[in-house]
């Protein structure tokens, strides 16, 4: 199955007091549960969703191995003395 090419975790966020399941490929999708192992279940479940949403489509699938959070140029992040963005 095409799912299992991804790479799946869960961690614990104290914003929500629930564990979180995150997916590679799917950096904007997550799914929050009580029970770590039902965090895991979940994102699982939606990107299994997902793929098929996308395949059903014709749109693409993304590819495993996406870096979450993206790394930003430290360039497009700073701020000059007058207050504006460089």
């Amino acid at each position: 199955m095409e799912i299992d090419r991804y790479r799946f975790w869960t961690e614990w966020s104290e914003e929500d007091g629930e564990w979180v399941g995150l997916c590679d490929g799917f950096p904007l999708i997550s799914w929050l549960e009580p029970d770590r192992q039902a965090a895991e279940s979940g994102i699982r479940a939606v990107v299994a969703e997902a793929i098929e949403h996308l395949s059903t489509k014709g749109k693409p699938v993304p590819e495993p191995g996406v870096e979450w959070p993206p790394q930003v140029a430290s360039a497009q992040s700073q701020t000059t003395s007058d207050g504006y963005s460089a």
